[in-house]
């Protein structure tokens, strides 16, 4: 049995789009890969999609910043050679991930994201060394330990989604259960120093101490009731 002539050039578009897709890849790698592909390639395209502040801060030599957040995201990114390679990377990799997966469906062939972000990198030596202190010192911080009372640190970025999502109850909790936790909120992007000290490389990070000791330590979203059962 024949198939129809418009049937058959149905079937070899689909054909040719589930190979293209295929042949399209995203893969996340550590520092040191990211740095040695970057090195051995001819006019890298590296793309910083954190917002103008932090990219003002600090960033990959030659990286352009292309925000996540922005509206016009897919039309700069889209801008770029879909033939060669694109590196991507935010500060720890939430917002790299989800522009890797919007490269990848824009039709970029192959996608490195940095595993960790800009966190990562630095914390394994490749960022730019800096005898300046950004933020909160560690003494200070461990000022802030020195209580009696449990202290609820919450590492936090006012561009972090599931920071955003907590904010309203860790906030309520500050004001509800001071006899018996001390909760303190750090911006991340304002204390990079001490980020990096203490090798918070995820967003949101609550880490719980007790005599100065951590006694527990969450990253990512949790709700509100589970926070009440570690903090009673």
């Amino acid at each position: 049995m024949k198939l129809p002539k418009i049937l058959l050039l149905i079937v070899s578009v689909l054909l040719i789009s589930c190979n293209e897709k295929k042949s399209n890849s995203i893969e996340s790698i550590a520092p040191k890969e990211f740095a040695e592909k970057i090195k051995t390639t001819e006019n890298p395209q590296i793309l910083d999609v954190r917002t103008p502040d932090e990219f003002e801060s600090e960033h990959i030599d030659n990286a352009q910043n292309v925000n996540w957040n922005s509206e016009d995201f897919a039309s700069k990114a889209g801008s770029y050679d879909k033939s060669k390679p694109v590196y991507v990377y935010c500060l720890s990799g939430g917002r790299s991930k989800k522009a890797a997966t919007k490269l990848n469906e824009l039709g970029f062939k192959n996608v490195y994201e940095l595993e960790g972000g800009i966190m990562n990198w630095n914390q394994e030596g490749f960022g730019k060394p800096t005898t300046t202190e950004v933020g909160m010192s560690m003494n200070d911080f461990n000022d802030l330990l020195n209580t009696d009372k449990k202290v609820l640190v919450d590492f936090y970025a006012e561009w972090c989604g599931p920071c955003k999502q907590m904010e309203p109850y860790i906030l309520k909790m500050q004001k509800e259960m001071t006899d018996k936790v001390v909760i303190i909120r750090i911006d991340v992007d304002k204390n990079k120093t001490l980020a990096t000290q203490l090798k918070i490389d995820q967003l949101p990070t609550l880490v719980l101490y007790e005599n100065k000791a951590v006694q527990w330590k969450n990253t990512g979203l949790i709700s509100e009731k589970d926070l009440k059962k570690q903090l009673q």
